[in-house]
């Protein structure tokens, strides 16, 4: 299994509009972060997980031409704002794109996408197969079986998704213990971690190793990162040995 960071950034992304602090300011490539998704490469699939306002970007940066499956967190607009650009993809395959998130977040798609889901769509207009799942039962993308996990987004319930090994949890500040159970015993977290001082809607640095240590995860990378939580190559120093910042475009392999 292959996994690609399409994005680690907070909702505003780094560097922040008009900001001059010591991060946004950064010559490091590492602390230029777009809007959160991760693709995962898994037996000849290719499932995206989130498409925001920089979708279009992330996919032409990384080259993709086609997606088997685009899993939704929630329906906040860093995390759905790109969905008009998989008109792309559906001129290329000549299919509908497969969505699948929790019916909250697809009846907030007919209300953001209209013209995609009218009776008479207009012509051109992204075509998205839409999928309702639940945090109670696990389903496929072809032969690649999904585990969703259910966290909350201070009171907005999210998703998070486990494959196989490989645990996705964004946009979390807490979790119960029962879903804590479903990612017990992963080898790879991937987690939000926003910054270090406290946030309402976000686990901090500081939270997010403790949700690493319980699960017992082999090794962490954190995500949706703000320009708060400092520059890249300082906060690196701080962490446990098997823990790191993820960056856009870093890759990984992990087992299966």
């Amino acid at each position: 299994m292959k996994i690609t960071f399409f994005g680690t950034g907070a909702s505003q992304g780094v560097p922040v509009i008009g900001c001059r602090c010591d991060v946004c300011m950064s010559s490091d490539s590492r602390d230029k972060r777009l809007r959160t998704s991760i693709l995962i490469e898994i037996r000849g699939r290719k499932i995206l997980i989130d498409a925001g306002p920089d979708f279009r970007q992330q996919l032409l940066r990384g080259g993709i031409s086609d997606l088997d499956a685009i899993l939704l967190t929630h329906e906040h607009k860093d995390h759905t704002g790109g969905l008009d650009d998989v008109r792309a993809l559906n001129y290329i395959s000549g299919k509908h794109v497969e969505i699948y998130a929790e019916r909250r977040v697809l009846n907030s798609l007919r209300s953001e996408y209209p013209y995609a889901f009218s009776a008479h769509p207009y012509p051109g207009a992204p075509a998205m197969n839409l999928n309702t799942i639940n945090d109670r039962t696990p389903f496929a993308v072809g032969d690649v079986e999904i585990i969703p996990v259910r966290a909350f987004h201070y009171r907005l319930p999210v998703m998070g998704f486990r494959i196989n090994r490989l645990v996705y949890i964004t946009d979390a500040s807490r979790m119960e213990l029962s879903e804590m159970k479903k990612i017990s015993g992963c080898e790879t977290l991937v987690i939000n971690a926003l910054r270090k001082k406290t946030h309402i809607s976000h686990f901090t640095l500081s939270q997010a190793l403790r949700v690493s240590r319980e699960t017992g995860a082999v090794r962490t990378y954190l995500t949706h990162i703000s320009h708060q939580m400092g520059r890249h190559q300082d906060v690196e120093t701080e962490l446990p040995a098997n823990v790191k910042l993820a960056y856009d475009c870093l890759t990984v392999e992990i087992p299966e």
